[in-house]
């Protein structure tokens, strides 16, 4: 059973991230606005929440939307987005490190996988498949890797995920916010349609930095690995990640725009969260990481 999970962590991870959206409260009309009912204002009480929805609304969603709320009149909606945000990605820091860690070291080390996968080529005998796991077991005890256990750092980090991304969508003061003069309930197709191209810039920087954070981890472990005097991984996963990124530029384009600006924000905290871990932790590795 170990086996099984460890050998499909993408999997795994998947049915997670939909376990908790569909766990999670339907804010969402068939039109794409926000219940009424369900936005966040600042006179809006937990006890109100609790009593209306779930605990992951009223403990995770709430905080975050209150946050938002108190920090706009300060800030700007602009900036009360980026401080959330990275907020999070610093609370969530820790376990952050360890899963790019883990995830890079299983990248390097794909070679060594794939020559141990060889080995045991069309072998379908108890024994065979028993000596396999064992030198796999082996491979991941030298190098201090534990597969199941990133699995188990990416379900420590969905509900943080979930929840401010709810948070974004239900919070009063980015609802009604504005950004030099583009309205963020506005989709980016509106606004552009409309002629005003911030939303353009918006939605191509989202865009920008979405794709960064997701190629910038494949090219960081194959340098990792040719420093290392090792074959540089095959990106297998190219083209799924390709086919994300374009379903994700798909939604977004009639989404609201304080969500591209949400996820413009995340993605760029994330292209910076990774080069930091790559250099202070995986260029020169911390002892205990």
């Amino acid at each position: 059973m170990y086996n099984w999970l460890k050998n499909r962590p993408k999997l795994i991870m998947s049915a997670g991230l939909l376990a908790f959206i569909s766990g999670c409260t339907r804010v969402i009309d068939g039109n794409g606005n926000v219940l009424p009912d369900k936005i966040i204002s600042t006179t809006t009480q937990l006890s109100q929440i609790l009593a209306d929805e779930s605990w992951f609304s009223a403990f995770f969603v709430f905080p975050l939307a209150q946050v938002i709320n108190f920090l706009t009149p300060v800030i700007g909606v602009a900036l009360a987005i980026v401080v959330a945000t990275v907020a999070i990605k610093l609370l969530t820091f820790g376990f952050t490190v360890k899963s790019t860690v883990a995830s890079q070291k299983m990248q390097v080390l794909q070679p060594d996988m794939a020559a141990i996968q060889k080995k045991y080529e069309g072998k379908k005998d108890e024994q065979s498949r028993m000596k396999q796991a064992q030198e796999m077991q082996a491979l991941y005890t030298k190098h201090k890797i534990n597969p199941f256990g990133t699995i188990l750092v990416a379900f420590i980090q969905f509900p943080v995920i979930i929840a401010m991304w709810q948070a974004v969508q239900r919070s009063e003061a980015v609802l009604n916010g504005v950004l030099l003069g583009a309205e963020l309930n506005v989709t980016p197709l509106t606004g552009i349609l409309g002629g005003q191209y911030l939303y353009l810039v918006i939605y191509l920087l989202m865009g920008l930095f979405q794709l960064g954070s997701m190629l910038l981890p494949q090219y960081l472990a194959k340098q990792t690995a040719i420093r290392n005097g090792k074959k540089a991984p095959a990106n297998s996963q190219q083209g799924m990640m390709i086919g994300m990124f374009v379903f994700i530029m798909f939604i977004s384009i009639n989404w609201p725009t304080a969500m591209s600006l949400y996820w413009l924000v995340s993605s760029a905290a994330q292209v910076a969260q990774t080069l930091f871990i790559q250099v202070n932790y995986i260029d020169k590795p911390v002892v205990g990481v």
